[in-house]
């Protein structure tokens, strides 16, 4: 089947185009020549070919797109499904670019798909063809369009009825609600839509205690919808026999009123607790204010030069009374075979608030740097899909399986539907992870074992090969970290033991044991999960490091032996992930770390890619000190080193004196900043 996409590569396109590649489809994307290096960095996303993915040069601007008249002829009557998604979907652009792209852009998609001989065209439209309508608008509901005053409403709206008018060409019209971020990783490409809000509202929760009660009105009722129920319900809804010429409602069956959107966001920002009430009388009186005050054209002026401080743009203010409700009771049931539908707001309200915290904050700071020279964010993270095309059906042994990174991983390749094998040293736990996975409709084995025991290494692999026949991924994630100066261990060379036995020892025992089959069946991987701290070399982590250090050099040396066996040793330098692990070590509150979901990520990325490293840009940094200014960076070290002591536990402290030394740490990281000044500054009177 031959799929032909505009807009393929802009946010929806991403999540679409996967979908329709495990179909088994071919799809032809529309480029434009500057964009077209682009391509290769999706196909290599989504786990995709040349010939899979194949890029045709055009601009949504031109006549047939742009489209040169030898293609058209070569592919004509050899397209199945033609998806225009291209438009326009910003609410600050200008009239004559909406109209430009969405409503022109349209009309040239439908001449060069009748072209092209299509077999059904489907046009990403928008609930915004409705209008301001007051009431309920249903699926087969058009003309009925309320208000269109704002340019992207009456220019969807157009670009629909050309699209309705069309006699020869089949086709199916799909609106979306406002498309949010991924309901499972929040991955967003800008901020749009209730975004706008999440700034504001982050302020208010920094300088309003927690739980202090506020109260809001409810005001109107918006529809948000996160992108990967759009693009599973267009791709089920456009291979559904018997449906040409309809229009389908891609939205939240319920809705959600804005105060109770707000109530939502202050609860996961951790700000004050908000109540919203329910009152209409209210809601009238806004509207009528609003539109008063519209008309006054100095406090107009004056409300939109304050609203845009708060970094909110006054288009989105006037749709905070939204007056419709979106009936979409015919798409659900056509849906609902497939266990299609569309997650409350209050479900993944936290994963779009913490990617947008760390991702598209204008302000996000070092650690959206850091992470950006990991992820390539024109690209985005590695999709479902991608990593499906890699894990499908194969063996993947995580260790440390039931808590922080080990536990992200798992499930995330569980739902990729791969073979997951956990190991973890607690059967208790292991099944907690057991039932979380089969809760998301995924399946694990689960196998208890304590990877510091070189015969419960063994052991386990002995049953793996049995029960499948090897491995053909694992990943060496349980490990031990202990922060003590060298000073407070020469009493405690177990602490040398015990970090070697498990960081080393036991995942060299499982490597060995599993690198037999892999090189029987000519392919695997290896992934350890090693540290930064084996780049930048942190004082008090001599034990932990040493360990660490030992794998990375035994990767090194081993991977060229196995090259030809195509098996792959990739090492992931670790930054500061919040886990377990680190939760004794209070002093970490005061360093930007990464969410476990983040760290799982990297791991992803690494299965889908295959790189020999992955390391952050502060790792590299602090490894290209160490090489070309040893000195400078020991005497750095050392200033660091004096910042701050050792634990309370490996001094030996009373729990008083622990507990009053704990107090004084910072816990912000302005007070690690001022820390850091007077440490630097130090003898210097201001």
């Amino acid at each position: 089947m031959n799929y032909f996409v505009t807009g393929g590569t802009g946010f929806i396109g991403r999540f679409l185009v996967p979908r329709l590649l495990d179909r088994g489809g071919r799809v032809y994307l529309l480029v434009r020549p500057g964009s077209l290096a682009k391509v290769d960095g999706l196909r290599e996303l989504w786990g995709a070919n040349r010939r899979q993915v194949v890029a045709v040069e055009g601009d949504l601007s031109e006549p047939r797109l742009g489209v040169k008249a030898a293609w058209i002829r070569q592919h004509a009557g050899k397209i199945d499904h033609f998806f225009h998604l291209a438009a326009i979907y910003d609410m600050q652009a200008s009239a004559e670019s909406q109209r430009k792209s969405n409503v022109e852009g349209t009309r040239q998609a439908l001449v060069l798909a009748k072209a092209l001989k299509t077999g059904c065209f489907h046009q990403v439209s928008s609930i915004a063809a409705a209008g301001l309508y007051e009431g309920t608008f249903t699926e087969d509901m058009f003309e009925e369009a309320g208000a269109l005053d704002h340019p992207y409403f009456q220019t969807k709206h157009e670009s629909e009825g050309i699209v309705r008018a069309e006699k020869r060409l089949k086709w199916r019209i799909y609106r979306p609600g406002m498309v949010v971020g991924h309901s499972v990783t929040g991955e967003m490409d800008k901020v749009d839509g209730p975004y706008y809000f999440f700034e504001t509202l982050r302020s208010l929760s920094k300088v309003v205690p927690e739980g202090l009660p506020l109260l809001m009105n409810k005001a109107g009722l918006l529809n948000i919808v996160p992108v990967d129920y759009v693009v599973a319900a267009m791709d089920h809804l456009a291979h559904l026999p018997g449906h040409d010429r309809e229009c389908f409602f891609l939205t939240d069956p319920d809705g959600i009123r804005v105060g109770d959107l707000l109530k939502t966001l202050m609860r996961v920002s951790h700000g004050p607790k908000l109540r919203a009430v329910d009152a209409s009388l209210l809601d009238s009186a806004t509207r009528l204010a609003g539109k008063g005050i519209g008309h006054l054209g100095p406090v107009r002026k004056l409300g939109e030069r304050l609203i845009a401080q708060m970094g909110i743009p006054p288009q989105v203010v006037a749709y905070i009374n939204y007056p419709t409700h979106f009936d979409s009771t015919r798409t659900r049931a056509l849906l609902e075979p497939a266990a299609i539908q569309c997650p409350p707001f209050e479900e993944y309200a936290p994963v779009i608030w913490d990617y947008w915290l760390h991702f598209l904050r204008k302000d996000a700071g070092a650690l959206e740097k850091d992470v950006d020279t990991l992820f390539d964010r024109l690209v985005g993270r590695p999709t479902l899909a991608a990593l499906r095309k890699r894990v499908k059906g194969k063996v993947v042994v995580v260790t440390g399986a039931t808590s922080g990174i080990g536990r992200e991983c798992a499930l995330r390749l569980a739902r990729a539907d791969a073979r997951v094998v956990l190991v973890a040293r607690t059967v208790e736990k292991l099944e907690e992870t057991i039932a979380a996975i089969e809760e998301q409709g995924g399946v694990a084995h689960a196998y208890a074992c304590d990877v510091a025991d070189l015969d419960a290494c063994d052991k386990l692999v002995a049953d793996v090969t049995a029960d499948f026949g090897g491995a053909d991924i694992l990943i060496n994630n349980a490990g031990r970290s202990i922060r003590r100066s060298v000073r407070y261990s020469y009493d405690r060379f177990h602490d040398f033991e015990r970090t070697m036995q498990l960081n080393y020892f036991g995942a060299l025992r499982l490597i060995m044991g599993f690198l037999p089959g892999m090189e029987q069946r000519e392919q695997g991987q290896v992934i350890n999960i090693s540290s930064i701290g084996v780049l930048t070399s942190p004082p008090r982590f001599s034990a932990y490091v040493a360990s660490k250090a030992a794998l990375d050099a035994f990767s090194l040396c081993a991977a060229p032996e196995f090259t030809r066996c195509n098996i792959e040793f990739t090492t992931i330098h670790m930054p500061l992930v919040r886990t377990p692990m680190i939760a004794p070590t209070g002093l970490y509150k005061a360093f930007p770390t990464l969410s476990p979901e983040q760290a799982r990520d990297l791991v992803m990325k690494a299965i889908v890619s295959r790189p020999k490293k992955v390391s952050t840009s502060l790792g590299v940094a602090g490894a290209v000190a160490q090489a070309t200014m040893p000195s400078f960076t020991e005497a750095f070290l050392s200033q660091a080193y004096d910042l701050f002591p050792d634990s309370p536990a490996a001094r030996g402290l009373s729990a008083e004196e622990a507990a009053a030394e704990l107090a004084e740490l910072p816990s912000s990281r302005l007070a690690l900043a001022r820390r850091l000044f007077s440490q630097v500054m130090r003898g210097v009177h201001w």
